[in-house]
């Protein structure tokens, strides 16, 4: 599977592109949305500013059908609404692909996550440009499963050091007793162990937000 993050700078009209970028210091995070046939239903999560104001605005929007605050405080606000223009619902849906939630949007910019086959993918940058949304690729990669993540000999080892304790605080099972529980040599040992970790928190530490390569370094 293929996983890849856009930018994308939203066209003015819906409601998200026009709020955001009156109040371009809040942060808007879609939580969960749905797009059907007809209006489009969502919960987002608006922080970083004085949150009256956005609300006004939110509220007055003409592309705001219904409005609902779940949560509020002085600074920050949960709000269920209906919306007559969900574009990226209705892109990402015309392309197969779903876009990751939370979906972050600010200052009319949305920074999308999306995994899936290439040519989806490719289907969902074709509807931005029909739709004459500029986009900006940040990265695309491949995604890797656990199974082609380790070897047959380090997934051994990684199970068999949770199993004994390894990794336990304190250690319950030192890396002498781990090599005999697999049957191999201390050395062998250390030195598949080292290769699994990395493997696995170099995968980790890729899907932290904000811990990615730019397009240019892929």
């Amino acid at each position: 599977m293929t996983q890849a993050r856009l930018v994308v700078d939203l066209p003015e009209g819906p409601w998200v592109a026009d709020v955001s970028r009156d109040h371009p210091d809040a942060t808007f995070q879609v939580l969960t949305a749905l797009a059907g046939d007809g209006p489009g239903f969502a919960l987002v999560r608006i922080v970083g500013v004085p949150i009256g104001p956005v609300l006004d605005d939110m509220e007055a929007h003409p592309a705001v059908t219904e409005l609902s605050v779940v949560q509020r405080t002085d600074r920050e606000a949960t709000v269920q609404f209906e919306t007559s223009a969900p574009l990226l619902l209705i892109a990402a849906e015309r392309a197969g692909v779903p876009i990751e939630m939370p979906l972050e949007i600010r200052d009319g910019e949305a920074t999308i996550d999306v995994t899936g086959p290439h040519d989806r993918l490719s289907a969902l940058a074709a509807q931005f440009d029909e739709f004459g949304v500029p986009f900006e690729v940040r990265y695309v990669r491949e995604r890797v499963g656990a199974s082609e993540l380790l070897t047959d000999a380090q997934r051994e080892i990684v199970l068999a050091a949770v199993e004994a304790g390894y990794y336990d605080t304190p250690r319950t099972c030192s890396l002498t007793d781990l090599a005999e529980r697999v049957g191999v040599a201390k050395s062998t040992a250390s030195e598949t162990l080292h290769r699994a970790e990395a493997a696995i928190i170099t995968e980790f530490v890729d899907d932290i937000p904000g811990y990615v390569q730019d397009a240019d370094e892929t």
